[in-house]
């Protein structure tokens, strides 16, 4: 009998998967579930999927991995699609296709074999990175070859006495690693319904929060954080203790409605409270250690990888030649930045860096000022040049109401209403 390597969370997809593969494409199942970080049981999964079906059983700690080569460059890339979502499951996936491919190639199978729907994110990612990683090994995607629903799902689990985390009145779908948890499903598929607080299991509610703020500081060099409050952590720790902190006060609650890349809109509920935390500090070490012009160029970067990462490109030559590009960038980004969590918001509240481009000289407004104040006349001069020249010669002869006008985007010679005075 062939082997296929199937992605098991032990949750619901993929529970049901293990007799689906068995019965209706005859192959032996071996299971691989990876340890990002997240808070299972994962011995009580593994014993899981032998019951249920599964030839071998293998349990990958990645937890150094995923932190080293997935979340520290996104990190320091600042890739967070479309400005709100930091990217955590997107960023296991490249990794645990790694994984797939690894033990497929030990157990001598030629098939690897997910849980993703046909309209997910997901499939896209697994597909793209085990094509990258060896293109001869089969991708079989049940889920979406039947066209699965939740609903069914449960049934068949049911049917076939498989224990699924989910129940009909309860049909969240669930993903987290130590970088930031997703839900979807059920009640929150109707964007006009407030996630209720059983969506959340990381975070208290704003509301409830503590009524005193809290203040951590942390420490990064070369854009990558190395420890909390003067305390030298390793990353996965740094990652936990903000979760839980950032987590007390309600910090890293995101409701988003989300383009996914097959072509719909979904409603997406995240909670992420210490990728939230350091995405805000690493920004402000980046703020006093980059010049303007790098910071604009980054921030294009940024979009590009965190587009790249939710589209599941990780594997990409582009992808490559960008993340050296974010790796030079970070040689000065080294200091310390102080933030404030209360009520479910993060506020920065200090920050220093060794590389500062921060001259307090230039900056004061003291007698300390070292600024060439008559400098700047013949700068303003020069940098205005082009606007009096244009000015003169296609605006002479307008009133400042027509130049307010076409200033906001009117069209000359179009309606034109009283300005007010």
């Amino acid at each position: 009998m062939e082997k296929v390597v199937l992605a098991y969370s032990g949750g619901l997809d993929t529970s049901v998967l293990i007799p689906w593969l068995r019965e209706k494409y005859e192959l032996d199942v071996i299971t691989l579930t990876a340890n990002l970080g997240s808070e299972r049981d994962l011995p009580t999964i593994r014993e899981k999927a032998l019951r249920t079906g599964a030839s071998e059983a293998y349990v990958e700690d990645a937890r150094d991995v995923f932190v080293r080569f997935f979340c520290w460059p996104a990190l320091q890339a600042g890739a967070i699609y479309e400005g709100v979502y930091p990217l955590g499951t997107a960023l296991a996936r490249p990794l645990i296709a790694k994984l797939l491919v690894d033990v497929a190639h030990r157990v001598g199978a030629n098939a690897v074999a997910h849980g993703c729907t046909g309209k997910g994110n997901d499939q896209v990612r697994f597909d793209v990175a085990v094509a990258a990683l060896d293109p001869s090994l089969r991708i079989i995607a049940p889920v979406r070859d039947y066209r699965m629903h939740r609903d069914e799902e449960i049934e068949y689990a049911r049917e076939h006495d498989i224990p699924v985390p989910v129940t009909a009145n309860s049909p969240y779908s669930i993903d987290e690693n130590l970088w930031g948890r997703s839900v979807e499903a059920g009640i929150l598929e109707d964007p006009w319904e407030e996630p209720p607080e059983d969506a959340y299991a990381w975070t208290t509610s704003p509301i409830a929060a503590p009524n005193q703020p809290e203040y951590v500081e942390i420490e990064f060099d070369q854009g990558v954080p190395t420890a909390l409050n003067g305390e030298t952590l390793d990353g996965g720790e740094i990652i936990n203790r903000l979760n839980r902190l950032g987590g007390a006060h309600g910090v890293g609650r995101i409701d988003h409605i989300e383009n996914r890349l097959i072509g719909i809109k979904s409603r997406e509920v995240y909670e992420a409270p210490g990728a939230v935390i350091l995405h805000a500090a690493h920004s402000e070490v980046e703020n006093m250690t980059l010049s303007k012009d790098q910071l604009r160029f980054k921030a294009k970067v940024a979009v590009e990888i965190a587009d790249l990462v939710y589209n599941g490109q990780w594997f990409s030559a582009l992808h490559q030649d960008l993340a050296a590009y974010v790796a030079s960038s970070q040689r000065f980004v080294t200091g310390v930045v102080r933030v404030k969590l209360y009520k479910g918001t993060l506020q920065v509240a200090g920050r220093r860096a060794q590389h500062s481009l921060y001259d307090p000289g230039l900056a004061t407004y003291t007698s300390a000022d070292t600024f060439d104040h008559q400098a700047a006349a013949g700068f303003i001069s020069i940098f205005g040049l082009p606007l009096r020249t244009q000015a003169h010669i296609q605006w002479l002869g307008r009133s400042s109401d027509d130049i307010l006008r076409l200033s906001a985007g009117e069209v000359a010679g179009g309606p034109r209403s009283p300005i007010p005075s």
